[in-house]
């Protein structure tokens, strides 16, 4: 065996050893994306049915206001007073469209549930945000996985550099999905 024989199969073993690593750290982003990606899929379908809470309450304290409105029309153009147990129930109306529009105690009010809505669109976005920047950062792992390889069939040294950055790249994206996913927008 020559010198330089060695020295090829030193470098092989550099270079899958990098290819162990580089896969490892695809194996973490993929996972990691797979799930935000399935969170980011969860919020958004309970912001989606709590906003069609929202939209339920609306219609309903719409039915009760005009439902108060078309019983006391008639007796706000006419001198007759409105009969005691018909006031009541206008005011229980009233009443109840208002408890429509904020229910702290149940927080099922329209106020309540539109703010819901709006932080688990909040969460969905954060999700959807870290998933991409996952993705981004599997494709460069994955790139720099075929660059390894190539490497070690070629010896070409320039190739590891570049897969070796490639898995840097892949890093970064990484740590970006899992500390930052909002700060940069591709």
């Amino acid at each position: 065996m020559s010198g330089g024989h060695g020295h090829v199969e030193s470098g092989n073993k550099k270079i899958a050893l990098l290819v162990a690593v580089l896969a490892a750290l695809l194996a973490v982003c993929e996972t990691l994306g797979k799930s935000n990606q399935t969170h980011a899929l969860s919020e958004h379908i309970t912001a989606s049915n709590l906003w069609s809470f929202f939209q339920a309450k609306t219609i309903r304290q719409t039915t009760m206001r005009t439902a108060a409105d078309a019983v006391e029309a008639p007796f706000k153009e006419s001198t007759q007073p409105m009969p005691p147990g018909l006031r009541t129930q206008v005011d229980t109306w009233r009443k109840t469209a208002q408890r429509y529009e904020t229910e702290p105690e149940t927080n099922e009010g329209r106020k309540e549930l539109a703010a819901r809505a709006k932080a688990k669109e909040e969460s969905r976005d954060k999700a959807l945000a870290a998933y991409h920047m996952f993705e981004y950062g599997s494709a460069a792992l994955q790139l720099a996985i075929v660059l390894a390889g190539a490497s070690a069939l070629t010896t070409v040294a320039w190739l590891m550099f570049m897969s070796i950055g490639l898995g840097a790249v892949g890093v970064a994206f990484g740590l970006l999905g899992f500390f930052a996913p909002t700060l940069i927008h591709l």
